[in-house]
């Protein structure tokens, strides 16, 4: 059990592992700091909050483990702001979708600031079109993927104490180091984005009541579609080069589909058809 968790910034993701720190019992205390004064009001009123900090700052004074939960743009200047004030021991973790650069920033955030604590990175694969902490739900991370991405010389005793709060919140943890995690993510997350955001940008071209004549294929291929643009542009921004690179492979993919079907190829075609339904068939459930 953590002593005292602090989240810092709470959205969806933020909102919901304070539900489920307080649901599972992983923490004996839980502070949140909120940006604006109104948010900061209602959140004193939640019971799975036990203080609401007017600073950043004084979140962190007596923290065991730092959650910094705002989009991904802003994980660093809010690393560098509480640097300084972070007490000895603590561990400082976050929910960003890209790992490399955060990481980076903050082990040497924290280095320059002379502090002990300590960066390890987490990425925990689960959310919805719904965003901020009202949306938050105790059992979001329940057998849902969680990556911790510790840097090489990271304490092993650190690592195992952020892998066991995931744990914890019911989440499947994965540890890879912070760059493996960027070209991971940019096939298994960043790729269907595009694909599901493509397709909707291109039949949205066609007339409208086109749509409405499509069954669950469409609505299944194109759910990620509804995602928030502001929070995808920061990612897109962040993992830049390996979306490029996934991208590069997956328009070789297409050509060769393409070429194979107007060359009517159907042998070609029945091969592809064939590794992508094996590739689905092992999917694990939802």
């Amino acid at each position: 059990m953590v002593d005292t968790l602090v989240i810092l910034a709470p959205g969806l993701l933020g909102g919901s592992v304070a539900q489920a720190a307080r649901a599972r019992g992983a923490a004996r205390r839980i502070v949140i700091w909120a940006r604006r004064p109104e948010v900061r009001l209602k959140l004193a009123g939640q019971p799975w909050c036990d203080e609401v900090a007017a600073t950043p700052e004084a979140a962190v004074a007596d923290a065991s483990l730092v959650v910094i939960a705002t989009p991904v743009t802003r994980i660093n200047d809010l690393t560098d702001r509480i640097a300084p004030h972070l007490p000895p021991g603590c561990i400082v973790t976050d929910v960003g979708s890209v790992k490399a650069e955060i990481c980076r920033h903050a082990q040497a955030t924290l280095t320059s600031a002379k502090s002990s604590a300590l960066f390890i990175g987490s990425h925990p694969m689960a959310g919805s079109a719904l965003t901020g902490w009202e949306n938050g739900d105790a059992t979001l991370f329940e057998r849902r993927t969680c990556f911790v991405t510790p840097s090489s010389d990271t304490s092993e005793v650190a690592v195992e104490t952020v892998v066991r709060f995931w744990h914890d919140l019911g989440s499947e943890v994965v540890t890879v180091d912070a760059d493996r995690h960027d070209e991971i993510v940019a096939h298994i997350s960043h790729l269907p984005q595009v694909i599901a955001t493509t397709l909707g940008t291109t039949l949205a071209t066609k007339p409208a009541n086109w749509s409405q004549l499509a069954g669950n294929g469409l609505k299944d291929t194109t759910r990620i579609a509804a995602s928030d643009a502001t929070m995808w542009i920061d990612i897109f921004e962040q993992n830049r080069d390996e979306i490029l690179r996934v991208l590069n492979h997956y328009e070789d993919d297409l050509h060769h589909f393409k070429t194979a079907l107007a060359n009517r190829d159907w042998t070609e075609l029945r091969t592809r058809l064939e590794r992508g339904k094996a590739w689905r068939d092992q999917l694990r459930p939802r």
